[in-house]
């Protein structure tokens, strides 16, 4: 894992601004740890190394815009998208997974899945391919936006401010919430049984590799 407590002072708030916004609604951004990022950030913040009114103001900015820059691509191009074979940044089971999300859960999905990795990125996306109308989005999307990035961002200070040492629990908590925002993609994927034998196979073929 990287060590957020030592690339996020290098990086600044442009670099943590750009990565929200990546992560936010860019096919580029699915992979980045914008919930640790966030959180670790707070905590920087609890340290003195941050301002957090300026943390939490571009945490939202780069949220709601990166999620309206994925619904634009989504509503514009998405259609014709979905008819491309799979590349490096694009993959239809990472569109098919954030559909069947916004199927169940509708229009709260927008708000719900800031806090599922992969999902998060292709959301709005999917949102834009639907054709949800853009004020109806826009709403959820600034509730997502404060939940996610002022809440992670906030929660991270107070724990700096609260707990003695935290810097020592900080990389276990990020552990944890990785864990957790993973968690529920991770058995979407694995209770599909062809999931589960491509998984195995892929397994078995690294292991007998290495022998």
């Amino acid at each position: 894992m990287f060590d957020l407590q030592e690339i996020l002072p290098t990086i600044g708030y442009l670099g943590i601004l750009a990565v929200v916004f990546a992560e936010s609604g860019l096919l580029i951004g699915f992979f980045l740890p914008g919930d640790g990022l966030l959180f670790t950030a707070g905590f920087l913040a609890s340290q003195g190394i941050f301002d957090i009114r300026t943390l939490c103001l571009i945490s939202f900015i780069g949220a709601v815009t990166g999620d309206s820059v994925g619904y634009t691509f989504g509503h514009r191009v998405g259609k014709k998208l979905l008819q491309r074979e799979n590349s490096l940044l694009f993959h239809k089971d990472n569109i098919e997974k954030a559909r069947l999300f916004y199927e169940k859960h509708g229009k709260i999905s927008i708000v719900l899945a800031r806090f599922m990795p992969i999902v998060r990125t292709f959301a709005p996306i999917i949102a834009g391919i639907g054709d949800m109308h853009y004020t109806t989005f826009l709403s959820f999307n600034i509730i997502g936006g404060l939940l996610w990035g002022v809440g992670v961002t906030v929660a991270g200070f107070f724990l700096g401010k609260s707990i003695p040492n935290a810097d020592k629990y900080l990389l276990p908590i990020i552990l944890v919430i990785v864990v957790v925002s993973v968690a529920p993609s991770a058995w979407h994927i694995l209770k599909d049984k062809k999931n589960r034998d491509s998984l195995k196979k892929a397994v078995k073929k690294l292991f007998t590799r290495k022998k």
